[in-house]
């Protein structure tokens, strides 16, 4: 007999973006599956009318899009379900797993808020669980499940290990309410039976859920998924992640410029590791994430390290795979696309711009040089780097970078030699040069600059900042 096939599901909530919890949580669930050639499902639990929104649905299934982690099927909307999981609630009843319960929230509100006050448990027995139905009156009633009163339940969790919970700490949980509505623990389940989910892998918040929702299973007949409950996400103080802690949707780290991968390989470490690995590709990952691989502790956000990661994504990319996603960065940022020009200057500049960038945004930054057209505007520090000795340098380099070969070294050859014609340091000729290219300090090598611009820009960008002296 062939063993079950792997099927993970991930099932936000449509009341805003795609948290980067979240955004870990469908990664761990993604990896699991596709690592294991299973599938993964997706779930929109929008039962929460009030909450759910069609924008929040579009932003979770555009945060994912963005992530890489493609779901199999359409997603399926939990509140479409509502009819399948009342059914459910009712064969419940029908067996005798569950019961009528009479009780009105009055009546439960009183009883809790004088528990509280005589400081005894709050926990509601519902004084219905044994009454003969022949005693029921004609009156809206609750579904509740009926759990046992004595013994242990025991949740065998992947990550947590064997987590006990004593039976009289659980309630007869509600499962239909009066008005035909099913809950939101009960729709769970249901939908993971019928998706046919083997392993629920979700944040350590659910992991009390799991034992109320065994309930359910057991109710049924139906086989309990393998759990696997993850810490939760701490900011760099070790705090609980909020707002204050920074950017907290995918979409985020996106506008502000990380590439998808090292999102994937940055998440993906963030409480799970494979030894040392700290880098890694998305085979490598698939390959090697397992449930045993993920700590008890909460992980902490730390953007250095992401950074860190994101450099060396971005180093190792095929240049025009880069400029791919650079196009698509700018399109999600809402910036001025690229010009076929400067596409084809940047693509060139990829060499020796892609080094020690953290983000897009950085490559850019370091590629300006190649994205900005006549004339040059120079910052403070290239303006005072335009003095009247360095112009006259530029004026003297002018007729001999006319007549160089184009490349590197000659170019090089070239500059050294009119500094040492001068009895300068080649920096006093690069100086200049840099200032008259970029407009810029900080650059690129300026004969790397001058091979990417080409002869005629180079020569008509020099001339520029030279001046009439230049014969230009």
């Amino acid at each position: 007999m062939s063993e079950q096939p792997v099927v993970t599901r991930f099932a936000p909530s449509p009341t805003g973006f795609l948290h980067i919890g979240g955004a870990r949580t469908a990664l761990f669930n993604w990896l699991y599956a596709r690592g294991r050639g299973g599938r993964f499902v997706l779930r929109i639990e929008d039962t929460d009318i009030a909450r759910s929104t069609p924008e929040a649905t579009a932003a979770i299934l555009e945060g994912l899009t963005w992530l890489g982690l493609d779901w199999d099927g359409d997603a399926v909307s939990q509140a479409a379900n509502a009819a399948r999981h009342a059914e459910v609630a009712t064969r419940m009843l029908e067996s005798g797993a569950a019961y009528k319960c009479f009780s009105t929230q009055e009546e439960i509100a009183a009883f809790r808020e004088a528990a509280k006050a005589e400081n005894r448990s709050t926990l509601f027995r519902s004084p219905w669980r044994d009454v003969d139905p022949e005693a029921h009156p004609d009156a809206p009633y609750a579904i509740r499940v009926r759990a046992p009163l004595d013994g242990e339940t025991v949740i065998e969790d992947e990550v947590q290990g064997r987590v006990t919970i004593r039976n009289d700490q659980l309630d007869d949980m509600i499962v239909l309410r009066s008005d035909g509505t099913p809950v939101y623990m009960l729709a769970v389940v249901v939908d993971d039976h019928d998706m046919g989910v083997t392993h629920v892998i979700r944040g350590d918040d659910h992991l009390n859920n799991a034992a109320r929702q065994m309930l359910v299973y057991r109710a049924m007949g139906w086989d309990v998924p393998v759990w696997a409950h993850i810490p939760l996400i701490h900011g760099e103080d070790g705090k609980k992640l909020s707002k204050r802690h920074g950017a907290l949707g995918v979409e985020e780290y996106r506008d502000m410029g990380y590439p998808a991968a090292a999102m994937r390989n940055y998440l993906a470490r963030l409480g799970w590791s494979h030894g040392d690995d700290e880098f890694f590709t998305d085979a490598e990952a698939l390959d090697w994430f397992d449930l045993s691989g993920i700590g008890k502790s909460p992980a902490r956000l730390d953007f250095k390290k992401l950074g860190h990661l994101s450099g060396q994504h971005i180093a190792a990319m095929a240049d025009d795979a880069l400029l791919a996603q650079i196009d698509t960065f700018l399109a999600s940022s809402g910036q001025e696309p690229l010009d076929e020009t400067q596409r084809s200057r940047l693509l060139s500049a990829m060499p020796h711009v892609k080094s020690g960038a953290k983000t897009f945004g950085d490559l850019l930054e370091k590629a300006r040089f190649a994205l900005v057209s006549r004339p040059i505007s120079p910052d403070a520090k290239a303006e005072k780097a335009l003095d009247p000795v360095s112009r006259s340098i530029l004026s003297s380099l002018t007729p001999q970078l006319q007549n160089a070969t184009w490349s590197r070294d000659a170019l090089e050859a070239c500059a050294s030699g009119l500094a040492e014609e001068r009895g300068v340091g080649l920096g006093k000729v690069a100086g200049p040069l840099r200032a008259a290219l970029a407009g810029r300090m900080s650059t690129p090598s300026v004969f790397d600059m001058m091979t990417v611009l080409g002869r005629e820009e180079s020569l008509s960008r020099i001339g520029d900042a030279a001046g009439p002296a230049s014969g230009n």
